[in-house]
């Protein structure tokens, strides 16, 4: 069997996207050549690939090996060439990163780890002490990139779309509230509610729930670990939101009760903002990348 790039990008394009039409224009090719391509490629490998009358589309069994390879390739794949680009632009530099999300420290770990392979010569550092000023940090060279759910419409700032995430309601399994599918601003009105240190303008449970209802919780805690605000909950201490991807690898443990907020739910979308002369720098466009990928593997827990 004879697997190419082209194969790998295939299949990670068509799950992502679910369909055919919009696997090929992403792909920037015709719907009849990816249907050729995979044709081609079920053919060789005897199995098919997809299971044809769903929609949107999905991968079968056999399909979700190809995924996994691809998951795993693409990503060095691209590092390779991040890194031959670099060689005629210079691979040294400075990744200095302000986080307005408390909780994407545990996210944006495994994202620099990874980094800091692919880019020995770029000099990493999280500026724990811009959080507070990010974005005016950026404009003064003081940090180089801001994770950031706030894109401002004006400005210097140039934002990439990392990803999508719903911030959700977290009661211990006994709460009385776990006995309702979603959660109301006025359900955490006689609540103590676990944050972290941060602004509460800057907490989407404030700013998506509480303020545009004119709800203040009976108590407010702040709690700076993640894993200090679970535990508090399970034990009937409070109640907290947090982003979803950080239940996903909570998903087995039974101390919990997930609910979204609202009826209809919450999404926000995380960025990563870089001045815009250094958005195109090749370390940069992988630092994204990378940000990305992290983030399917950290949603899928």
């Amino acid at each position: 069997m004879h697997i190419e790039f082209r194969h790998l990008r295939t299949i990670k394009a068509i799950h992502d996207t679910g369909g055919l039409q919009k696997a090929a224009d992403m792909l920037h090719i015709t719907q009849s050549a990816l249907s050729h391509q995979i044709k081609g490629l079920e053919d060789q490998a005897g199995v098919e690939l997809f299971v044809r009358r769903s929609k949107p589309l999905k991968l079968s069994a056999a399909g979700h090996r190809m995924l996994r390879l691809a998951e795993r390739i693409l990503p060095q794949i691209d590092a390779l060439e991040a890194e031959f680009e670099a060689l005629e632009e210079g691979s040294a530099g400075r990744l200095h990163i302000a986080l307005e999300c408390h909780a994407c420290y545990d996210w944006l770990f495994p994202v620099l780890e990874q980094f800091r392979r692919a880019w020995p010569d770029v000099d990493i550092d999280i500026r724990a002490g811009r959080a507070f000023d990010a974005l005016a940090a950026l404009r003064r060279e003081e940090v180089d990139v801001v994770i950031s759910s706030d894109p401002e419409e004006e400005g210097e700032a140039q934002f990439a779309p990392l990803f999508d995430y719903s911030p959700v309601f977290i009661g211990a399994a006994d709460h009385p509230l776990a006995a309702k599918p979603w959660i109301e601003a006025a359900d955490l009105e006689p609540e103590t509610l676990l944050c972290y240190p941060v602004d509460r303008s800057r907490l989407d449970v404030y700013k998506m729930l509480l303020h545009p209802a004119g709800v203040e919780p009976a108590a407010y805690r702040q709690v700076e670990l993640t894993q200090m605000i679970l535990m508090l909950v399970a034990s009937g201490r409070g109640v907290a939101v947090l982003p979803d991807w950080v239940m996903n690898s909570q998903r087995n443990r039974a101390d919990f009760a997930v609910r979204r907020l609202t009826e209809s739910g919450v999404t926000r979308r995380m960025y990563a903002a870089s001045r815009a002369d250094d958005a195109a720098k090749p370390y940069m466009a992988h630092f994204v990348r990378l940000a990305r990928t992290e983030a399917v593997k950290l949603q899928r827990g």
